[in-house]
């Protein structure tokens, strides 16, 4: 879709305080005029937030002469104004997925809130106020219009394929690599005509583009050695006109948030394998996660923290029993005793001797057992397990297997998100919602037993699907589309007429908290 920036000059006399009547109209008329040209102004300027001004009657407004009082032409600006102050409160796309989707619309009324606009003479201050004001809202309209305005000046210059790019090297590819560092916002702009040192007129590879290298790299989830080989180059070479797109999906998405996600509250990107705290609106505290792999996707969700169990049994489910275990046992029966399972018969209650039970007998259709794993080093929830209730019993917790942090990409889960360094989180999220304080969790899990800590101050939980947001230094960061959710967004955004979308993320696929990889 070609967006829009479009500059009207003009305009009459400012609003008046009434709403339109027939003898008064709102938006046309000698004294209403000013009131029409802002509309038409924000419908030109749809663009900027990632919509198609066209979808808002755009050629119609331009073609009108507000000069003259027109009933008709007020209706259309009056439906104009309401069917964009709602795609910008509440997305564009409609969201009727309560479970795959679970965040409630930001509610305004809308008629008052046009009625306030003509009064004041605020039209197009009132359209841009009820879109999302979080930093990262803003941050990728910045995106967006600069590569918008890239755009319009030709073919973006490309590094293109060829030997990898390193430290001390330079050239015609080195020097786009540099462009594409600077349009991206990993590289402040040179001054016009700055060389890149006193022997060269090209630019040199220094430390700060390898700095700005390995920037990309972690952004991306590339191994970050500050070395542009064929994959970094090839993210780097992304057509800006994919960026685009992207950067409307996740404005759309943005749009779908209510306004306010917690004074205190836990955030994770699921494509970005991250988890934030937020306390007042800042960052305060970071840690990587891994996430649902893609056949077992981790689901977007929304949620209050109740409790922390330290050192937690894992009643696995049953699928994961019938899917994960069962062939494991079947090739292992001794993994049964040395995981530290328990077998449990469904139909008595009662615990089974392991070592009785021929495993390449027991069906898998009629799976006659319930899994219990016991705390310990092997336990697939690790030492710490963070609760908030939701449909898809999908949870934070630790992990034995730490090494796949080291992983750049991290889906490896069957949808609970297993987080580095969790009892730190643990410790921070049981002090803030009064429950015990960090050396009381400390103890609770050197214990060695099942302890719940209770969490009497709500902290929110929130799992978010964002493949582009803001990132260091307010620049925009664009991360894979883990699970293959953008095309459907942008297909809806472009679509004419029908755009609820059932199934706006991919079917839902997490089936609990995770088996070993």
């Amino acid at each position: 879709m070609a967006l829009i920036f479009l500059c009207l000059t003009g305009g009459t006399t400012s609003g008046l305080a009434q709403t339109g009547t027939a003898e008064a109209p709102a938006w046309t008329g000698p004294q209403a005029g000013d009131a029409l040209y802002q509309l038409t102004s924000a419908v030109a300027d749809a663009g900027a937030h990632g919509l198609n001004p066209f979808d808002y009657a755009l050629l119609d407004l331009i073609a009108l002469d507000p000069r003259y009082s027109d009933p008709d032409a007020d209706r259309l600006a009056t439906d104009t104004y309401l069917s964009l102050a709602r795609d910008l409160l509440q997305g564009r796309v409609a969201v009727d997925d309560p479970v795959r989707w679970p965040f409630a619309p930001r509610q305004r009324d809308l008629d008052a809130w046009l009625i306030e606009a003509l009064e004041t003479g605020t039209v197009a201050d009132s359209l841009d106020a009820l879109a999302p004001q979080m930093p990262d809202y803003r941050v990728l309209q910045t995106a967006l219009l600069n590569l918008v305005h890239d755009g319009a000046g030709g073919t973006p210059v490309l590094i293109g394929p060829g030997e990898a790019l390193e430290a001390g090297m330079s050239g015609e590819r080195v020097d786009a690599l540099r462009g594409r560092l600077e349009t991206l916002g990993y590289l402040a702009p040179r001054e016009f005509g700055e060389p890149a040192d006193a022997t060269h007129s090209a630019v040199v590879f220094d430390d700060a583009m390898t700095e700005a290298v390995q920037a990309v790299q972690r952004d991306a989830h590339l191994e970050a050695d500050g070395i542009a080989g064929e994959d970094t180059i090839e993210w780097l070479d992304t057509p800006d006109a994919v960026r685009v797109a992207q950067l409307r999906v996740n404005l759309e998405r943005l749009r779908w948030l209510p306004d306010d996600l917690g004074a205190r509250h836990i955030r994770v990107n699921l494509p970005d394998f991250r988890l934030q705290v937020f306390e007042g609106g800042v960052a305060v505290r970071s840690h990587d996660v891994i996430v649902g792999r893609r056949s077992r996707a981790s689901p977007v969700l929304t949620a209050t923290l109740t409790h922390i169990i330290a050192n937690p049994w894992w009643e696995t489910p049953h699928s994961l029993a019938v899917r994960d275990e069962l062939p494991l046992f079947r090739r292992d029966p001794g993994a049964v005793q040395r995981l530290g399972f328990q077998v449990i018969d469904r139909a008595t209650g009662d615990v089974v001797d392991a070592s009785g039970i021929d495993w390449a007998a027991v069906s898998a259709s009629d799976f006659p057992y319930r899994l219990r794993q016991a705390p310990g080093p092997l336990n697939a929830l690790g030492q710490v397990k963070l609760i908030f209730p939701n449909p898809h019993n999908t949870y934070l917790h630790d992990t034995p297997s730490r090494a796949l942090f080291e992983r750049p990409e991290r889906a490896f889960s069957s949808g609970c998100v297993r987080v580095r360094d969790p009892v730190a989180l643990a410790q921070w999220a049981s002090e803030v919602g009064g429950g015990l304080d960090a050396a009381g969790v400390r103890a609770a899990i050197d214990s060695g037993r099942e302890t719940r800590i209770d969490i009497a101050t709500p902290v929110r939980v929130h799992f978010l699907y964002l493949t582009a947001f803001a990132g260091e230094g307010g620049r925009a960061v664009f991360v894979p589309d883990l699970y293959g959710r953008d095309a459907a967004v942008l297909a809806a955004l472009d679509a004419a007429n029908d755009r609820v979308i059932p199934a706006i993320v991919e079917p839902e696929t997490s089936i609990g908290c995770p088996a070993l990889p």
